[in-house]
């Protein structure tokens, strides 16, 4: 990992439906965007080839590598980037579910690092959200950090936003930047989404890059959008206006870690020997 390099990053906004080909081919003409548009890290969105009815992951999941990571692997390497996986269907030995899995592959085409996602969106919000995503997904057991050539990658997908705990593990692991590829729900997204961003950010003093999904599937499956990417102070460098498909690029300056965390210093202040089981909750 170079220190000190300025990193130029892209975070897709895609409206992926029920046509996994469609998906695809949309998901490709917007890395050759970002490639024109000098980025060298780019992100796809949670769920970024396939996003409709769980009864079809069956037929849509695939081993990783496979093919479709072959396929990506193939752009990366022709064009020298790293692309990020937001996430897709990888398959189990449970036949029933599967696992919402990230790819990080980097710019020789070989995959660096996979994450199952480990906090499954099973949500119950009256007359607005009801989801589970339990039921065809099973969770992953597993935080992962990738040492890129830029910078150490944290991974996650989507529902992880709302667990801090999960990016200070990675930030103590060494994450500087932190993936947040999201399908965001459309109704939680408007109060929540860039709050809960920018906190991750701020709280950790790293970059956050969050591809997203957009719109409304034929399955009625809505999504916020507002792809963004912030700086460890919590500034939004960039962030979709749109409401469908959109590349947003921005240049990171990995100093800016460092610097940020030797002004507020907290990862040095945390107090974990107060985080453990032994809470008093009698308020004396």
């Amino acid at each position: 990992m170079e220190a000190g390099a300025n990193v130029t990053v892209a975070a897709l906004q895609l409206t992926s439906g029920a046509d996994e080909s469609f998906n695809v081919d949309h998901a490709l003409a917007l890395l050759t965007k970002a490639v024109a548009k000098g980025a060298t890290y780019i992100q796809l969105p949670e769920y970024f080839n396939y996003y409709g009815s769980p009864r079809r992951y069956g037929d849509l999941a695939q081993s990783i590598p496979g093919p479709l990571t072959d396929r990506l692997g193939e752009f990366a390497r022709a064009n020298g980037v790293t692309i990020h996986v937001g996430s897709m269907l990888e398959r189990s030995n449970d036949p029933e579910r599967f696992f919402n899995t990230s790819v990080v592959i980097g710019a020789d085409g070989n995959i660096r690092a996979t994450y199952r996602k480990v906090h499954l969106f099973d949500i119950e919000v009256p007359g607005e959200v009801s989801y589970q995503e339990s039921r065809a997904i099973r969770a992953g057991e597993q935080i992962v950090t990738v040492e890129l050539e830029e910078f150490c990658l944290g991974l996650s997908i989507c529902f992880d936003v709302r667990f801090p705990e999960l990016y200070r593990s990675l930030a103590l692991q060494g994450a500087t930047v932190l993936a947040v590829p999201s399908a965001f729900n459309a109704r939680t997204g408007e109060a929540h989404w860039d709050v809960l961003v920018r906190a991750r950010a701020i709280e950790n003093l790293c970059f956050v890059i969050a591809a997203t999904q957009a719109g409304t599937t034929a399955e009625g499956l809505s999504s916020y959008g507002h792809a963004m990417i912030v700086d460890p102070w919590g500034e939004v460098l960039a962030a979709s206006q749109l409401e469908g498909e959109d590349v947003i690029v921005a240049t990171i300056d990995l100093d800016e870690v460092a610097r940020r965390r030797a002004q507020i210093a907290t990862l040095q202040l945390r107090r974990p020997d107060l985080y453990g089981l032994n809470i008093d909750k009698s308020g004396d």
